[in-house]
Order: structure tokens, then sequence, then C-alpha cells
């Protein structure tokens, strides 16, 4: 072979090592930046899925976080609600205690009503301070505004929650069975109607069972005061309808309807009408629920109360006498205003509002079947405990039960909702890490394996690149 004096096997090496060099740079890049793919040209394919992993991981994590916010605000809003069920639950004790005539002197009377007073004073401090990060929660300014409802039609109207529409929707409600109480007749014959002999009965309702004695020579006007005397114990109430005495459920100024109310009458001993009449047994008789079409959508009511949730509208609504009867019907508009608007997930289609009403003491009780609010117990008030009126623990019984119904749609709201979206949220953010890190971050024994040999490799180009070197040189020296 014969000896020639060119650069060819110099620059051959040279590109080598170049090439090598290139190599070892890029494990380098890789091992320092802990991601495989550092630029475009890296891996073409892999940088566009890697870019898109990273924008749902952007909008997922931002989700997560708008939902872990939020299940803050609702827990606060929860709270609040949970002292003011306390507060309840101690005037309830209160004005059961004061009801107790037999025991109970007027001092102590006294001091039970200025308990109330306080309590009542702090419910309504509650209801307008439990704020989040600035936002009022339980004064109303978080309700959902509802605009067409008429006097006398869906009373105590409460929207708990709307879909993710930006349009108003209409409700319609047609009645389709009206709700009835529990009937019952005691029927007379036409004429006098006097008992012969004293007479015990046995009345049963909803609230209990009670006993009384009708006294002999009784009329009927005696018969319905004598089951009247016993109402707030039973829940039945009774009138006279011609020569008839009839039982209603009902707590004596306002019938109580529904399947779940019911009037009984037993006749224990005793005579029978002297104009030939009896004073006989009558069988459990029950109400009626009322049925209603809701936007095409048959629910049967609670007695009088529905309760409608379909496509992310939950609401209820009592019937008023305007439109408990058949065939009657009521439209109302749910605003797309108002309420708490919740991002649950990262698009546009995930949004859902919540609706919180105030919880004041003049709005809470006057859902009752008696219409009084709870402010009405105040002293001086239609219901204080001086006016032994029947309908003091009504109103604080509907009370407790308004906000238990509040914070069990805040609860549901949460766990089926909020907290469904945070576990989703999070099982989706570790599939994208999980997918994205398969793609775009280092392998690093495979990247530290590829350095070594690089390493091996360019160390060996350095060498030879010497030894073409030394070839030169020994031209050199035959020339000399």
């Amino acid at each position: 072979m014969g000896l020639t004096a060119t650069n060819l096997n110099t620059l051959q090496l040279l590109n080598i090592v170049n090439r090598t060099s290139t190599s070892q740079s890029k494990a380098l890049t890789q091992l320092s930046t802990g991601f495989k793919i550092n630029r475009a040209a890296d891996d073409p394919a892999g940088l566009i899925a890697v870019e898109n992993f990273n924008a749902e991981l952007t909008a997922a994590n931002a989700a997560l976080e708008n939902n872990q916010r939020s299940n803050a605000m609702l827990s606060t809003a929860e709270s609040g609600l949970t002292e003011i069920s306390n507060l309840l639950l101690d005037v309830e004790k209160l004005a059961v205690a004061s009801v107790n005539d037999a025991s109970l002197s007027s001092a102590e009377r006294a001091a039970n009503q200025a308990q109330i007073d306080a309590a009542l004073a702090s419910i309504d401090r509650i209801a307008n301070t439990t704020t989040f990060n600035g936002k009022s929660l339980l004064n109303g300014s978080q309700a959902i505004d509802v605009t067409g409802v008429a006097a006398n039609t869906a009373e105590n109207l409460q929207v708990y929650s709307r879909g993710s529409s930006d349009n108003d929707v209409d409700i319609v409600a047609t009645v389709d069975t009206a709700a009835a109480e529990a009937k019952a007749t005691i029927t007379l014959a036409s004429g006098a109607k006097t008992t012969d002999d004293e007479t015990v009965i046995e009345i049963q309702g909803t609230l209990g069972t009670a006993t009384v004695t009708v006294q002999k020579d009784a009329i009927d006007n005696d018969i319905r005061d004598a089951i009247n005397s016993v109402t707030d114990i039973t829940g039945v109430q009774a009138a006279t309808v011609g020569n008839d005495v009839v039982l209603s459920s009902g707590d004596g100024t306002t019938l109580a309807t529904g399947s779940d109310e019911f009037v009984s009458l037993n006749v224990i001993s005793g005579g029978t009408m002297s104009s030939g009449g009896n004073i006989i047994d009558l069988d459990r008789q029950e109400g009626v629920d009322a049925v209603v079409e809701v936007n095409g959508r048959l629910i049967t009511a609670d007695g009088g109360l529905v309760s409608y949730n379909e496509g992310g509208y939950s609401l209820s609504f009592n019937l008023g006498t305007s439109l408990d009867a058949v065939g009657n019907t009521e439209t109302f508009t749910v605003k797309a205003s108002g309420g708490m608007t919740f991002q649950l997930g990262s698009e546009s289609n995930t949004r859902s509002t919540l609706g919180i009403d105030a919880v004041t003491s003049s709005r809470l009780g006057e859902g009752g079947t008696n219409g009084t609010s709870l402010a009405q117990i105040r002293s001086g008030g239609s219901a204080d405990l001086n006016s032994k009126s029947a309908n003091t623990l009504q109103a604080i019984r509907g009370a407790i039960s308004q906000v238990a119904s509040i914070k069990g749609r805040i609860g549901g709201f949460q766990k089926f909702q909020v907290e469904t979206s945070i576990n989703a949220l999070t099982q989706r953010t570790e599939a994208l890490t999980a997918a994205r890190s398969a793609i775009a971050d280092t392998d690093f024994a495979e990247a530290s394996a590829e350095l070594n040999r690089q390493s091996v490799l360019l160390n060996s180009g350095i060498s030879l690149l010497g030894l073409a070197n030394q070839q030169a040189s020994q031209i050199l020296s035959l020339l000399g």
C-alpha cells in the first residue's frame, strides 16, 4: 500500500468524533434536565403529544384547586348552619319547658323568653356574618333568583341548584291530584242530639293518642269541643257540619295533608244518642299526597310539598291554596343569575350552581303549616311564650327542618358533586402524568449507559486522531 500525504483519515475520524460528541451532549442534556425531549428535533410527534398532555394537566390541576376551594367554602357554610341548628334546639327546649304552666312561674317564663331572644339574635348574627373570601353565605345573597311566582301558589319556593345553562328556565307545575287531609265523620241523627250517658272516646292522630270524656246530654258541639281540647296532642281537629261531627288532620287552624296524616276514633265506653244515633268507632282514615306534573314529569308530593330534581335543577315548594286543586297550573322562571356557581371540571359544561336561601329568623319557620316565622316568637311577637300559641313550637320545628334541609343539600352537593370531582380529577392527573412521563421523561438508567458508551467512543476517536497525526509526521521524516 502506498504512503500518501492526505488528511482523509483525519477528516473521517474528526466527523466521527463530532457525531460522538453530539450524542454525548444529548445524553448529558437528558440527564441534566430529566426530559427525553428537550427540543422539537428530538421527537417531533412526541413533542406534540407532550404539549397536549401539559395543557390537559394544567386544566385538570386548576379544576382540582377550584374544587378544593369550593369544598372549603361549603364547609364554612355548613359550620354556620350547624351552629344555628344547635341554637334552634336550645330554643325548642326552652319553648317546650314553657308549655308546662302548672310548675312554671311567670319569672321563669320571662327568663326563658329572654334566652330565646338572645338565641334568635345570635342566629341573625351568624346568618349575616358567615363569610368566605369576603362573600356572605347565609344572608340570602347566594340564593338563586326566581321570578313570576303568584301569591298563594308555589309557597316557600326554594331553588337549591341549577344546571350549567346560561338561559332562564321556566318551571310549569300542573296539579293532577290535589293534596287532602285525613277525614272521618261521626254521623248523627237529625233533631235533638244528646247522649244518654257519659261517653269515653279515644282519638288517634299523627301527633299521638288522647282520651276524652263526653258528658251525658252533650250535643254535637260538645263532641266537637271535646275532640278539639286535645288537638295539640293528637293532631286531630273537629268541626260540626250539619248534623255531623267531622274529624280532620290539622292543628286547629290549618289542615294537615298527605298520606302520613291519619285520624281514627274508638269508643271505650258510653251511651247512645237519645235521637237514635251513636258515637261509633271510626276506622283509620289517611290523607292523600298531591300528584303534580312538573315540566312533563309526574311527581308524588309529600302532602303538598313538591320536590323536583331534573337536568341539574333541584327545587321544592308547597302547594298554596290557589294552586292545590286538580287542573290548576303555575309557571315561574328560574333565572340564570344568583347562587354560587362552581366549576367542577376543566370544561365549561361542568359548571353547577348551588343556592342558599337566607337563614335569618325572619325567613326561618315560615314554611310550616301555620305560616309563623321564627321572628314571631320574640318578645312581643304573635307567638312569644306569653301568647301560649300552638304555633310557637311549630315555627321552631319548621325552622329546624328548613336548616336541616339546607345542610343536607350542601352535604349532598359536596359529596356527590365536589368530592367526586376531586377524586376523578386526582385520578385523571395521575394518568396524564404517567402518560406524559412515558413520552417525555428521561430513563436515567438508559441515558447513563448511553453517556458511558459515547464517552468511550469519544476517547477512542481522540486517540485515533493522534495516530493519524503521527502518520503525517512519519512522511515528513522521510523527506528529511
